[in-house]
């Protein structure tokens, strides 16, 4: 592939495309980042004018590339590809594959975008499923990781022993840190979890890495405490704990809005802590991280909720220039061939999952 800065932002994945998008798209261009904005360029030039761009070719960091599709959310993952070929999210997974750009954004269908992924990209070779990792803020000890969000809902030992390797190298690679991994589970001892967790236990632990340290169990309480740095789970439960995790955050802003409210004494003593509110309230935003990377297939894809904002949309550009600026897939590659006993073990593994 060509060495590029460009991202491509799929311009009609979002609940609210195009506009969105192209706002976000703005906000990149004007904040230094070269953007392929890839979608029906009839729809797209008169938002682009009304912010006040008036060119398309990259001269002001925005270029239009039209396509002519575009994939809903009631579309079938698996389909779209063959039936869509000039999809505005799939156009965007080409250019990076000619070389046109380093990494693709959309805010679509997320099974689509692991569809795309594997037809596009193609897996990691020695990675059998694909996940999607996501990094939230704690009181202490910097940002944790948690994979898989959602990408697979039923999991062997083999993608779970495969998730610890992945969340850990985009651990060291995105924050700097030789990781703790640890396993979700009901409870910290050895004989807690499902046959497929006390698996992947068993595997880790017989098979220390260079790359991390594993940790052993954790559980739902240790998600913001400074026990480990990449929690490992099944995409079905990391995605549930993820949405418990927004709507936690959300309800303790509700309550302390309440509480500040409820007298005068504590709506004086709110004014005074506004700024620590404040403070708060942006770091529980999820607007401020952007969006999630495929990790497992063979380059940089970031997956954005549904509802983004400009804010959020702008975010995951950025955060895809960067870990393609940061060389992520060739620090998988690498971590893969350094675990490939691990792996083999795995996969030796007689489950009944």
């Amino acid at each position: 592939m060509a060495a590029t800065r460009k991202i491509a932002l799929d311009a009609f994945g979002g609940d609210h495309c195009p506009f969105v998008e192209v706002e976000a798209a703005v906000l990149a261009a004007r904040a230094g980042q070269e953007v392929i904005l890839v979608g029906d360029r009839a729809r797209l030039m008169p938002q682009l004018a009304l912010l006040g761009v008036t060119r398309y070719d990259g001269e002001d960091g925005i270029t239009v590339h039209h396509a002519s599709e575009v994939i809903t959310m009631e579309d079938t993952p698996s389909k779209v590809v063959r039936s869509k070929p000039d999809a505005s999210m799939l156009v965007c997974f080409d250019l990076v594959r000619r070389g046109q750009a380093a990494a693709v954004v959309s805010a679509g269908n997320s099974g689509a975008m692991l569809a795309c992924g594997l037809f596009r990209f193609g897996r990691l070779k020695g990675i059998d499923r694909p996940a999607i990792v996501s990094s939230f803020p704690r009181p202490k000890g910097g940002p944790c990781v948690l994979i898989d969000m959602g990408a697979n809902v039923d999991c062997k030992p083999i993608n779970l022993v495969q998730f610890a390797v992945l969340g850990a190298i985009f651990s060291r690679t995105v924050h700097g840190i030789t990781p703790r991994v640890g396993v979700l589970s009901n409870g910290s001892e050895e004989g807690k979890g499902t046959d497929l967790t006390r698996a992947a236990h068993r595997l880790l632990s017989a098979h220390p890495s260079p790359a991390f340290s594993f940790h052993g169990y954790v559980e739902g309480k240790d998600f913001f405490k400074d026990t480990v740095d990449v929690i490992v789970t099944d995409g079905f439960t990391g995605n549930v704990a993820l949405k418990v995790m927004e709507g936690t955050a959300g309800g303790i802003v509700g309550f302390l809005r309440a509480a500040v409210m409820k007298t005068a004494r504590t709506r004086l003593g709110g004014l005074i802590l506004r700024p620590a509110f404040r403070a708060l309230g942006e770091q529980l935003d999820p607007d401020s991280y952007g969006g999630a990377p495929l990790l497992g297939v063979d380059g940089v894809a970031i997956i954005c909720h549904g509802g983004a904002g400009p804010k959020a949309l702008a975010g995951g550009i950025r955060i895809a220039a960067d870990y393609a600026a940061r060389d992520l897939t060739p620090a998988l590659r690498a971590a893969i061939g350094d675990h490939r006993e691990l792996f083999a073990a795995a996969k030796r593994e007689d489950s009944p999952v």
